[in-house]
């Protein structure tokens, strides 16, 4: 051991010494338990004071390189590999813990991976069952589609000119009035709700919403630092929305068709009454209108139809109804916004899926897209009157819910609030996956979001079985307590 230090650098000699010993490390030249020499014989061969190998030495000791024994003298860690790995890899748990965006609920996180396992029972999955695409009539779609050499390119940044101009003249029928200058198609509404999020509103914004929201198990707003307030929709509402924004900026996000997750449906006149209010106090609308198409009856018009001064930001998607995996939504509203948020799409991915969009435009143009939705809405139908003989049949007295109105949900209400996460757990365990209460609102321990859309017809036999049987369980261990 003939090294010593280079007293004509510009590196300070502890340092020198502390980056000498970490190699004699990496290469193995001093494994794990190797005892060093003491500080008084170190000092001599690298020829500095006994005090800067002193301090050489207890910065090794902490990075965990080397451990003291008291009355033995300096060592090697056994971890000292692991010590090494960490002092020169980026602490990338650091960067996570610090980053922008907030994580899942863990609960969203186990919802998220296990819904990937074909043996766990979806109970709470809020998309079709492939039974329910149209998977052959969307492969003769493309056996039928042409492409042209500028089609596959990327597209302008609204998104593709003739599929702007056919959503414009299918919400047409839905009473709203809308040219492709106003229409960005988006890669879902999740994707509206963070370009607009980090488009339109600064930093302590507003987001005003129902208590129970499906905003609360994503954070599209959260994570660039919105306050979410849940209000409710009472005859103070104008009042409430003026002494809670103040000088605030604010927006209201509403899904008054088929609310995700209790499936409500609004009556026009609360849509008047939450157009009005809003209107009074300045504050814009977001209209997630995904689920209207899934109604059982006729469905009255949406908000945005009653919009007369661009109040109004509509979101619509073919996600809920002909495929997820298309990610295809839209976004409608005044043309400056519009071309806002288009502008901030393109620095982020350049624009939705090229052949997406031209499936969308071959299904809106052809007519197929409405021609499946009638057969669409009667085999969910059909679901939900399976699913609620089911609940008729053995949670009567068990728990409440409201007889679907259309799309995927039935907001179950038990009786006693049994749904936490050990709940969660206990079905989990038995590959029963739920989406319970809590993710929508933090404290709601009646409910569960109960999908029909999803499991098979034997799954959801052999789901409420187990789910009725878990219930009772948590119910007699709770009343022995």
């Amino acid at each position: 051991m003939s090294w010593q230090p280079n007293r004509q650098s510009n590196m300070p000699l502890q340092q020198q010494i502390v980056q000498w010993v970490t190699a004699q490390v990496e290469r193995g030249d001093w494994a794990a338990g190797t005892k060093l020499p003491t500080q008084r014989q170190l000092a001599m061969q690298f020829d500095v004071n006994r005090s800067t190998v002193q301090q050489a030495l207890e910065e090794l000791k902490a990075m965990g390189i080397l451990e003291a024994k008291v009355g033995s003298g300096v060592y090697v860690t056994h971890n000292s590999w692991h010590a090494l790995i960490q002092q020169t890899q980026p602490n990338w748990q650091t960067y996570i813990e610090t980053s922008i965006y907030k994580p899942n609920y863990h609960t969203i996180q186990l919802i998220n991976e296990y819904e990937q396992r074909d043996d766990v029972i979806r109970l709470g999955t809020g998309e079709l069952a492939p039974s329910l695409l149209p998977i052959e009539e969307i492969e003769a779609s493309l056996r039928e589609l042409s492409f042209q050499p500028k089609t596959l390119s990327y597209s302008s940044p609204q998104g593709n000119d003739r599929l702007r101009a056919a959503i414009c003249h299918y919400v047409q029928k839905r009473g709203i009035d809308a040219q492709p200058q106003h229409v960005c198609i988006v890669s879902g509404a999740l994707q509206a709700l963070q370009l607009i999020a980090v488009g339109l509103l600064e930093q302590g914004s507003i987001v005003f919403q129902e208590p129970t929201s499906y905003l609360n198990s994503v954070h599209p707003f959260q994570s660039v630092g919105m306050r979410m307030i849940g209000i409710q929709r009472n005859e103070q509402l104008t009042q409430t929305l003026a002494q809670r924004k103040r000088k605030k900026q604010a927006v209201f996000y509403a899904i008054p068709t088929l609310q995700n997750p209790t499936g409500d449906v609004w009556a026009l006149q609360e849509k008047k009454q939450l157009y009005e209010a809003c209107q009074a106090s300045r504050i814009p609308i977001i209209e997630d209108d995904v689920y209207h198409e899934l109604l059982f009856e006729e469905a009255s018009p949406p908000i945005k139809a009653m919009d007369s001064s661009g109040q109004v930001l509509y979101i619509g998607s073919v996600s809920k109804t002909l495929s997820p995996g298309l990610r295809i939504g839209w976004l409608i509203g005044p043309t400056t916004v519009i071309e806002r948020l288009a502008d901030i799409k393109m620095q982020t991915d350049y624009g939705s899926s090229a052949i997406s969009q031209e499936i969308v435009l071959n299904w809106l143009q052809s007519g197929k897209y409405e021609n499946h939705l009638i057969g669409l809405r009667q085999r969910l139908q059909e679901r939900a009157d399976f699913t609620e003989r089911i609940l008729q049949e053995k949670f009567k007295t068990l728990a409440n819910w409201n007889k679907p109105k259309g799309g995927f949900y039935i907001w179950l209400k038990f009786r006693e609030p049994l749904v936490d996460k050990d709940f969660f757990m206990k079905l989990l365990q038995q590959q029963v996956l739920i989406n319970p209460g809590y993710i929508y609102d933090p404290q709601d321990h009646h409910h569960i979001r109960l999908s029909y859309a999803y499991a098979s017809y034997d799954e959801l036999l052999e789901g409420l079985q187990i789910l009725h049987k878990c219930v009772v369980e948590t119910m007699i261990g709770r009343n022995k307590e």
